[in-house]
């Protein structure tokens, strides 16, 4: 086995929003302007198509970046999925006659971003919100342009083909990408295939089923089918939506298959446990992939997915116990223990679980005492080195922002 793909290309620390550079030529008259997902032109002899157009605020950079290259009119934008680093920047490439493509779940995800996009962008903040910010400071004036809210003009159910100026795209229905109105390019005169986030941001990792910003769940089953779909096309070239091209028929084959076979394989232990009677904590802690089955855990993790396939399946009760099927909150109780236990001792003993290597039990016991007294030093101190212990440990994206942000607020003065 070659070494997989995902311990040399770029983390997600290294995903920035679009910048006033050059775009990228990728040969074969595509070209590529890195941002918060990356947008793509294809020329044609009838114009040029742009594939997805990053957040609002970014619409303007990327159109610079392309008219550098191809000033020529856009015929046609697509999206290969309806979150709002794909569809935000729209309105900066729109002309009269330019059709906007998607497939044809796109008003579910688009009315989901509208009904929930307050809830969303707040937990989606704390991991984004620093660079989004930086780049709106630098931004020129007039780029600052609210999210787009899309009407495509042309939808397809399971297959779409184009013909423009020249160029030959069969677009593909592909419900298992991280939307269902998730879609793929197939160029079949050049074997190459866009497929935007159906991967994640990540390629060659596991695949967040659910976000911890808060998404639908993803169906792990479906997603297996679409990467089954991606290795029936056989792609010489995948251009994702992250970082550089994969280029090599047998390389791509290679990696497909194991993260293909690594998510069947936490599917199939989870399954498994949960008809044996195991509880999903111990599945979460149990579930591990074996090392043919090498697959980065960056943006999502075994862990999580373990949950998300139970939950997908079966529901947020957990058969463990009564307080489940009623409105009480984990820690309503908080207050109770601590007057019964002592905040001191649950600090100690916090701290003696920290020590013996235990730093998520320490933090389940200074939740306690914190929920009762948010001010209580001790618990501050020992919550924070917990914290810190799990960051230091961690190199998922995800993880590690929440874990900044925790650090960050029990370090502030009470």
């Amino acid at each position: 086995m070659t070494t997989p793909l995902h311990r040399t290309r770029p983390g997600a620390s290294s995903i920035r929003p679009a910048r006033d550079e050059p775009a990228v030529d990728l040969g074969d008259g595509i070209w590529m302007h890195e941002g918060l997902s990356n947008s793509y032109l294809l020329a044609t002899d009838a114009g040029r198509v742009v594939v997805n157009t990053g957040m609002g605020f970014e619409g303007p950079v990327h159109r610079r970046a392309f008219d550098a290259v191809d000033a020529s009119p856009t015929t046609h934008v697509i999206l290969t999925q309806g979150h709002f680093d794909h569809v935000g920047g729209v309105d900066s490439f729109l002309e009269p006659a330019t059709e906007v493509v998607a497939q044809a779940n796109f008003w579910i995800w688009r009315d989901d971003n509208e009904r929930l996009e307050t809830f969303r962008t707040r937990n989606a903040a704390f991991a984004w919100i620093d660079a989004i910010m930086a780049a709106l400071a630098h931004a020129r004036a007039g780029d600052v342009a609210g999210q787009a809210r899309p009407e495509p003009t042309l939808t397809f159910e399971e297959e779409l083909e184009l013909r423009i100026g020249g160029r030959h795209l069969q677009l593909l229905a592909s419900p298992g990408g991280e939307t269902t109105d998730s879609l793929l390019i197939w160029l079949p005169e050049t074997g190459t295939l866009f497929t935007g986030n159906l991967f994640g941001p990540l390629f060659g990792h596991v695949p967040n089923l659910v976000t911890i910003r808060g998404d639908r769940y993803r169906d792990a089953l479906t997603y297996v089918a679409s990467l089954d779909q991606v290795l029936a096309l056989a792609p010489q070239r995948l251009i994702t939506g992250h970082f550089d091209p994969i280029d090599g028929a047998e390389v791509i084959a290679e990696e497909v298959t194991r993260m293909r076979d690594a998510t069947r394989y936490v599917h199939d232990r989870t399954v498994d446990g949960m008809n044996a009677g195991v509880d999903v904590h111990t599945l979460m802690a149990q579930v591990a992939l074996p090392a043919e089955l090498d697959v980065g855990e960056g943006y999502g993790t075994v862990a999580w997915n373990v949950r998300a396939i139970w939950e997908n399946y079966a529901g947020w009760f957990h058969h463990r116990s009564t307080t489940e099927l009623y409105p009480v909150a984990p820690l309503a109780r908080a207050t109770d223990v601590v007057a019964l236990a002592g905040a001191d001792a649950l600090v100690d003993a916090a701290r003696a679980r920290l020590d013996a290597d235990a730093a998520v039990e320490a933090i389940q016991l200074t939740d306690l005492v914190l929920a009762a007294e948010p001010d209580h030093a001790g618990a501050r101190h020992v919550a924070r080195r917990a914290h810190e212990v799990l960051l230091d440990a961690s190199t998922n994206f995800w993880e590690r922002a929440w874990l900044t942000r925790a650090v960050t607020r029990l370090s502030e003065e009470p």
